[in-house]
C-alpha cells in the first residue's frame, strides 16, 4: 500500500480519540471537518491531498464527515464546513473555518519542520525580486531548482519573473516543460493568464495609440477594451479594470459580453496571488449586474 493510503483516514465518533488525539502525540494530525458535497470542502480535501503526498510520513490527514458523525460537530464546535484543526500533542493548535490557501496550510506545517528548502530559497528569491534585484532572484531560483528538481514551483516562479521582464519566449519554453498537473494549478492558471494577455497586447495598436483613440471618443469600446489588455499585461489590474467597468455600464452587450467575460477571467487569474483584489473586484462586478 502506498504512503500517501497510509496517511489519510476517514474517522467516527468512536475511532477519533485513538486515530487523531492519541496519534498526534506521535506525529501531527490536520483533521478537516467536512460535507462530502460541499465544492470547498472537495477543493481544500485536494489541497491537503496533495501536501499528504509531497511530504509522506511526516503528518496524518483525517476527514470527519459532519453529516455522518453529528458528535464530532458538537463536541469540536464545528459551525462551518470545511473547517481544519490540526492536533498536535492531544491539543487543537490550529483552526481555520471556510477556504484555506495552500501557502497557509504550508506555514504551519514549517511550524513542525514539515517544509521543502527550496521553498525557503523561493521566499527569498521571491523578495529580492520584489525588491529590484532580479538578477539575484532568478540565481537563487537556479540554485534552488538544481537542489530540488521535483520542486515545480520553483520553475512556476521562474517563469513570474520572465514574464515580469517581459522575456515572454523564455516564459513560454520553460511552462510549456511544466507537468500538466502544475498547468492546471491554481498558479499555472495564473501564468496561462499571463502569458494570454501578453500576447494579445502584442496584437493591439499599442497603450499610447489607444490612449489617444479614448481621448478623442471617449465610448471607443475597442479602444477601452484593447487597452484593458495592455494594462493587464503590465499588470495595472485596477486601471485595466476600470476600462473594462466603463464598456459594462455603459454597453453590457458589447461583443456578446466580452467584458463581462474578460473581468470574470481576470477575477480568476488574481485569485491565487492577490485574493482580496479579486474579491474586491467581484463585488463590483455583482454591483453592476444587479
Amino acid at each position: 500500500m502506498s504512503d500517501d493510503k497510509v496517511y489519510v483516514f476517514e474517522v467516527t465518533e468512536k475511532s477519533f480519540n485513538s486515530a487523531v488525539v492519541i496519534t498526534s502525540h506521535t506525529i501531527p494530525v490536520v483533521v478537516e471537518f467536512m460535507n462530502v458535497w460541499s465544492e470547498p470542502c472537495i477543493r481544500l480535501e485536494e489541497c491537503v491531498l496533495d501536501l499528504v503526498k509531497e511530504f509522506s510520513r511526516q503528518f496524518i490527514f483525517v476527514k470527519a464527515d459532519i453529516d455522518e458523525q453529528p458528535g464530532l460537530k458538537e463536541e469540536y464546535g464545528i459551525r462551518n464546513s470545511p473547517t481544519l484543526k490540526i492536533f498536535h500533542n492531544g491539543n487543537v493548535v490550529y483552526t481555520k473555518e471556510g477556504a484555506v490557501q495552500e501557502n497557509e496550510i504550508r506555514d504551519v506545517l514549517k511550524g513542525f519542520g514539515i517544509y521543502r528548502k527550496s521553498d525557503e530559497i523561493r521566499m527569498d528569491a521571491r523578495q529580492k525580486h520584489i525588491n529590484g534585484e532580479t538578477v539575484e532572484a532568478i540565481n537563487l531560483l537556479t540554485q534552488a531548482i538544481q537542489q530540488d528538481p521535483k520542486n515545480t514551483r520553483v520553475a512556476m516562479d521562474m517563469v513570474q519573473i520572465f514574464l515580469d521582464i517581459k522575456e515572454l519566449a523564455q516564459a513560454k519554453d520553460l511552462f510549456n516543460k511544466l507537468p500538466d498537473s502544475d498547468k492546471s494549478s491554481e498558479m499555472g492558471k495564473s501564468l496561462i493568464g499571463q502569458i494570454t494577455f501578453l500576447d494579445l497586447a502584442g496584437k493591439t495598436d499599442g497603450k499610447e495609440a489607444l490612449q489617444q483613440k479614448i481621448e478623442v471618443s471617449v465610448d471607443d469600446f475597442d479602444a477601452h477594451f484593447d487597452l484593458s489588455v495592455c494594462l493587464v499585461a503590465e499588470h495595472d489590474y485596477q486601471l485595466a479594470m476600470d476600462h473594462l467597468f466603463a464598456i459594462l455600464e455603459k454597453q453590457p452587450d458589447y461583443k456578446d459580453g466580452a467584458a463581462r467575460e474578460m473581468i470574470i477571467n481576470l477575477i480568476n487569474m488574481l485569485a491565487p496571488n492577490d485574493p482580496e483584489l479579486a474579491q474586491d473586484f467581484r463585488r463590483r462586478l455583482g454591483s453592476v449586474l444587479i
